[in-house]
């Protein structure tokens, strides 16, 4: 399984880029360190990765009430990279749809 699980492309995150445009944020595996997100999105996206800043996301519970009673669950944690590219590179995510 590789180090990075998907993209986050999300509202607040597409503001961030849009602020930011040599910035992206990957979902990935809660084991995953810097140096190995760095190198994962390098050879991936054929791009030079100048830094990455990592969240650790715990999961939250939630009840809901429905018919039948109370639910209760809880939200998966998962862990999230901010990667910052060097000046003038892009990643597309939408090329190859």
């Amino acid at each position: 399984m590789g180090i990075i699980i998907k993209p986050i492309i999300t509202e607040k995150q597409t503001g961030i880029t849009n602020k930011f445009p040599n910035r992206y944020g990957f979902r990935v595996v809660p084991s995953a360190n810097k140096p190995e997100v760095k190198k994962a999105v390098e050879e991936m996206y054929n791009v030079k990765v100048i830094d990455v800043n990592t969240m650790n996301y715990s999961g939250k519970h939630k009840s809901r009430y429905t018919k039948g009673g109370v639910i209760h669950g809880k939200v998966a944690a998962y862990k999230k990279a901010i990667v910052t590219l060097a000046e003038g590179q892009v990643i597309d995510f939408f090329s190859n749809i």
